[in-house]
């Protein structure tokens, strides 16, 4: 069986800054129906999941990502 276990990207790489302007790193964490990604898909720990919700639901209001798949 293979207990494979994704590691947190940001905290790998020591970044803390995740910006809503930056659309394309964001689309990684959206599915294909522009749903936010769960952390058992994105691989991401809590703390950097939910700063990265935070910066998609921004981007949505400032119109940079869609609500739903057009």
């Amino acid at each position: 069986m293979n207990d494979a276990k994704k590691h947190c990207y940001y905290c790998i790489e020591k970044q803390d800054i995740i910006d809503y302007k930056l659309i394309k790193a964001l689309t990684y964490y959206i599915s294909n129906y522009k749903k936010i990604l769960p952390p058992h898909y994105t691989g991401l720990c809590a703390k950097h999941q939910r700063k990265v919700a935070s910066a998609i639901k921004i981007a949505r209001e400032a119109a940079l990502l869609p609500y739903v798949r057009s």
